[in-house]
């Protein structure tokens, strides 16, 4: 890993990132080094630095940046923004990503941005255990999103069957966040009329999109249903219901949860495609937390490497119409290909952070 893009890397960074000179440079060469090396194991991490520093050496410096760091939650939000240069309003998907290390569980709540060029982790929870989030780890993630960023910059919130609930439903309503959320098809619904029946029963499984207005039945321990929504549902090529709830136009809402399959696109970016985060053998929470800190810069970085190269122009595509490389691919690759030829360029994205940067979004 060449000296120099650490060195431009920790300049940049100075100034936003509350550290020494000393724990940039290390969090520089942990960035960088998952990028060249497509690990982020910190053995793997060592032998990437350049130099005449023994590899031990290197092993040992890393070991104690995450023994000692500690940032202030949700950090690298800001930095994050700036790099992808986000303004206006933008999709939000929201998922967990679970792995075991030895006998233990890692268990994350992401939410992440989600455009036609990026997916990007924004903010994330590490959950102390198998499964899914309750409603209130749900609460919790999007109220430290909302600390940030006011609830307009949210087109659309996407998430899977996992998460609903009538409480969390309502929370979403009350704090204008716009959603599009798959139900299960056998959860029950209060109808206009007042009929409780099932999603499979209310649309008979037809070929065509139905839209109709109902509440979420309560579940067990809910106190009652849920606010009046918006529900689009068809049925499927194999005969399997997809159905969307939202409080915004059914239709509309059903088109565009297809987005939402950018998050788990992402996390093939975050492992087998790109970072390889489950070659981690990190178990302590702030830890990981902090690792997948880090993650999410070279994420970003890579997805403004590839604007760079591309500008107004799409990848590739082959003949059955898909790209031939992702937007992820495109910029990862032509990063890891600049560190060994040019590294000054390869931290050009990088300079969105100086002050006269494209203007800021908009924040609370």
């Amino acid at each position: 890993m060449p000296h120099q893009a650490v060195t431009a890397l920790a300049k940049t960074l100075r100034g936003h990132v509350g550290l020494s000179k000393s724990r940039l440079e290390t969090l520089a060469l942990l960035v960088i080094g998952m990028v060249s090396a497509r690990t982020v194991n910190l053995s793997h991490l060592a032998c990437e630095r350049s130099g005449s520093v023994q590899v031990a050496s290197t092993y040992r410096r890393l070991q104690r940046f995450f023994q000692h760091v500690e940032l202030p939650p949700d950090w690298t939000l800001p930095l994050v923004a700036r790099l992808l240069g986000l303004s206006g309003s933008w999709y939000l998907a929201l998922d967990r990503t679970q792995w075991r290390i030895g006998d233990r569980d890692v268990n994350f709540l992401v939410l992440a941005v989600v455009t036609r060029r990026f997916r990007v982790p924004l903010i994330w929870a590490l959950l102390d255990k198998r499964g899914n989030s309750d409603t209130d780890e749900r609460i919790a993630l999007m109220r430290r999103y909302l600390a940030v960023f006011e609830a307009s910059t949210i087109r659309l919130l996407l998430a899977d069957r996992e998460f609903v609930g009538t409480a969390w439903l309502d929370f979403l309503n009350k704090n204008s966040i716009p959603f599009a959320i798959r139900l299960r098809e056998n959860l029950r619904v209060v109808t206009e009329a007042g009929h409780d029946l099932s999603l499979r029963a209310r649309l008979h499984r037809r070929r065509r999109t139905q839209v109709f207005r109902a509440r979420l039945a309560a579940a067990d321990g809910e106190a009652g249903p849920g606010p009046l929504l918006e529900f689009a549902g068809r049925q499927l090529a194999g005969g399997e219901l997809l159905v969307v709830v939202s409080n915004r136009p059914a239709r509309g809402a059903l088109a565009a949860y297809r987005k939402r399959w950018a998050i788990e696109c992402l996390f093939g970016d975050a492992k087998t495609r790109g970072l390889n985060l489950e070659d981690t053998r990190l178990t302590e929470p702030r830890k990981l937390d902090l690792l997948l800190a880090l993650v999410a810069l070279a994420l970003a970085w890579t997805a403004r490497a590839a604007v760079i190269l591309l500008g107004t122009r799409a990848p590739a595509r082959k003949a059955h119409g898909y790209f031939a490389k992702s937007w992820f691919r495109t910029g990862f690759d032509h990063t890891r290909s600049l560190l060994r030829s040019d590294p000054v360029a390869a931290i050009a994205p990088w300079l969105r952070l100086q002050p006269t940067s494209p203007k800021r979004p908009r924040v609370v």
